[in-house]
C-alpha cells in the first residue's frame, strides 16, 4: 500500500469519480434480475484502486455511485454505495502488489492475483454487505436481494476480469516504457 497521499492522489480521486458518474447509465440490463446490470463503469474504479489504492479506490467507490444515482435516478440507494467502496478499498490495498505503475501488470501471476482479489472483494460486497443492508435499511425481502447480489458480482466479476484488466495491463506496459526513458545527452 502507498503510505504517501498527494495531489496526484487527490486528482485521481475527482477524475476517477466523474468518469465513474459518467458511465453510471451505460450498463447492460440483466433482464431476468430486476435493478441489476452489466457497468462498465467498474471497470474504472479497478483502475483507479489498482493503481492508486485503497483511499481513492474507496472514494471513487463511494461518491461516483452516491453520485450516480443522486443525478440520473434521484435518489441514493446507500446499500449499493458503502459495498461499492469496499470493493474498492479492498483492491487498492494490494495495489503496490500489482506493480500496474512500473509496468509489472503485465505477467499472468499478477493479473491472475489482481482478479482473485476482485472476486473476492466483489464477493464480500455484493453477496454479503449489499443485501445485508438491504435488508436492515430497506427492509426489502432477503430473497430478493441474495439473487439480486449474486448476479450484481457475477457481472462486476465479468467486467473487471476483463475491462479492467485490460486497462490495466494498457496502462501498465505504457507507464512500463515511459518510465524507461532516458535524457540524451
Amino acid at each position: 500500500m502507498k503510505k504517501k497521499f498527494g495531489v496526484k492522489e487527490v486528482v485521481a480521486m475527482g477524475i476517477g469519480t466523474a468518469l465513474f458518474v459518467v458511465l453510471t447509465n451505460v450498463q447492460i440490463p440483466l433482464v431476468f434480475v430486476p435493478n441489476t446490470a452489466l457497468q462498465p463503469r467498474m471497470a474504472v474504479l479497478a483502475f483507479f484502486s489498482a493503481i492508486f489504492g485503497p483511499i481513492v479506490g474507496g472514494v471513487v467507490g463511494f461518491l461516483g455511485h452516491a453520485l450516480g444515482d443522486a443525478l440520473f435516478y434521484g435518489s441514493v440507494w446507500w446499500s449499493w454505495v458503502f459495498p461499492e467502496a469496499v470493493v474498492g478499498v479492498v483492491i487498492g490495498l494490494f495495489a503496490s502488489k500489482y506493480g500496474v505503475q512500473e509496468g509489472k501488470f503485465t505477467s499472468t501471476k499478477t493479473i491472475t492475483f489482481f482478479n482473485v482479489v476482485q472476486v473476492i472483494s466483489n464477493a464480500v460486497a455484493w453477496i454479503v454487505v449489499a443485501p445485508v443492508l438491504d435488508i436492515i435499511v430497506y427492509k426489502e425481502p432477503s430473497n430478493k436481494v441474495f439473487v439480486q447480489g449474486a448476479f450484481a458480482f457475477l457481472g462486476n466479476i465479468i467486467i473487471m476480469g476483463i475491462l479492467g484488466s485490460l486497462l490495466l495491463v494498457a496502462y501498465s506496459e505504457i507507464t512500463g516504457k515511459s518510465s524507461n526513458l532516458k535524457a540524451e545527452e
